[in-house]
């Protein structure tokens, strides 16, 4: 599947799913998509800035929640791990504390 841009067919690949960006096109392909046919102004730089700290506040964002589960998954473990610890622990006070019937002859 092509697409036509001013005379320039353009691959379906090299589309991004929303139709209006390119990934990694060529320099001639650049002016196509700026309407005046020159450098960026800077409003267009600022939306570009904007959108890629949104990007990046968006993975950080989920890795912020990554991590919070897995501590939520670990604090669960420790405190199954402690109150096996306990148990443990009190079942051997229990063994040591009993007096033991030993014979001696």
């Amino acid at each position: 599947m092509q697409h036509e841009i001013q005379g320039h067919y353009i691959p379906h690949a090299t589309l991004i799913s929303t139709g209006h960006s390119y990934l990694k096109q060529p320099r001639y392909m650049c002016s196509l998509r700026r309407r005046n046919g020159g450098r960026l102004s800077n409003e267009a730089k600022q939306r570009a800035k904007l959108r890629k700290l949104k990007m990046k506040n968006l993975k950080l964002y989920k890795e912020n929640k990554t991590i919070f589960e897995e501590n939520e998954r670990l604090r669960k473990k420790v405190l199954l791990l402690h109150q096996e610890n306990k148990a443990l622990f009190s079942h051997i006070i229990q063994q040591v504390s009993q007096p033991t019937n030993i014979r001696i002859n």
